[in-house]
């Protein structure tokens, strides 16, 4: 499977977003709580926050399961730091660790809690085998990602300006299941389309920058872009303002349960 995710400058990027990331995460904050209030009423007895951050989901998940073992798993040493510092969960176990590559150790979870995490890996394949290993027979992975209508606004507009990769592929749905290994089966897939609108450019691109969610993939344009480019881009995402006066960012979320069925 193509490698679209340069994974080193994903875990650089965002532990450097550690500090700005929560001031700046109202859609992630969304997305989380929506993923969360999808897992019904069990009292799991080991629980995983794959991709954790900087722990906001950690901490809910300890609230609501609180007899449990809880994980807490980034790449990003950053965001372990920033949880550990300001979260408060002495009894979570905090990871730093490759999800396409969990340690061995990390085994018979009865939940894998992953929202907005999964996009930032290179190789899908790999992740949800990796998964499918760390989960307990019967167990449940309940994730949200992002799919490839994210951002597309923003596409729209680079495309008119050059040919380099300016902004995030994410893979579609049919990829994804596709990549999912003999014994984890998916119980439940649905989309959501989530549309947020900005009065100037800047302020989504502030946005991003402060979740550490800049340019990550391959074919991107090195070094700075020039200031008639960046003049160009403006323009041309100027032309998608709304009649109501606002610029769109569209983002097509995925939520997915998966389910270890055996192996």
């Amino acid at each position: 499977m193509n490698k679209l995710i340069n994974k080193q400058q994903v875990a650089e990027s965002f532990s450097k977003a550690a500090t700005t990331y929560d001031s700046v995460a109202a859609l992630q904050r969304d997305i989380g709580k929506a993923l969360l209030q999808r897992i019904p009423m069990c009292s799991p007895l080991k629980v995983m926050d794959l991709g954790c951050g900087t722990g906001y989901f950690t901490d809910k998940l300890s609230q609501r399961f609180a007899n449990a073992t809880l994980t807490g798993l980034d790449i990003a040493p950053g965001m372990l730091a920033y949880a550990r510092a300001h979260r408060g969960l002495t009894d979570v176990s905090w990871v730093c660790a490759d999800a396409e590559q969990l340690p061995a150790h990390l085994e018979n979870y009865d939940l894998i809690f992953s929202s907005l995490a999964i996009q930032w890996c290179e190789d899908i394949t790999a992740l949800f085998a990796s998964i499918h290993r760390a989960l307990a027979n019967n167990g449940v992975a309940f994730i949200a990602t992002l799919g490839p209508d994210t951002l597309k606004e923003l596409r729209r507009a680079w495309s008119e300006v050059d040919d380099y990769q300016h902004v995030n592929r994410f893979l579609p749905a049919e990829t994804l299941l596709q990549a999912l290994p003999q014994g984890l089966e998916a119980e439940h897939v649905s989309t959501e389309i989530k549309v947020l609108h900005y009065q100037q450019l800047k302020e989504l691109t502030q946005e991003l920058k402060g979740l550490g969610a800049h340019n990550m993939n391959a074919g991107r344009a090195k070094g700075l872009t020039g200031p008639a480019r960046v003049k160009a881009f403006r323009s041309a995402y100027e032309k998608q303002r709304l009649p109501q006066g606002t610029l769109p960012a569209t983002y097509e979320v995925y939520y997915l349960k998966l389910r270890k069925t055996h192996g």
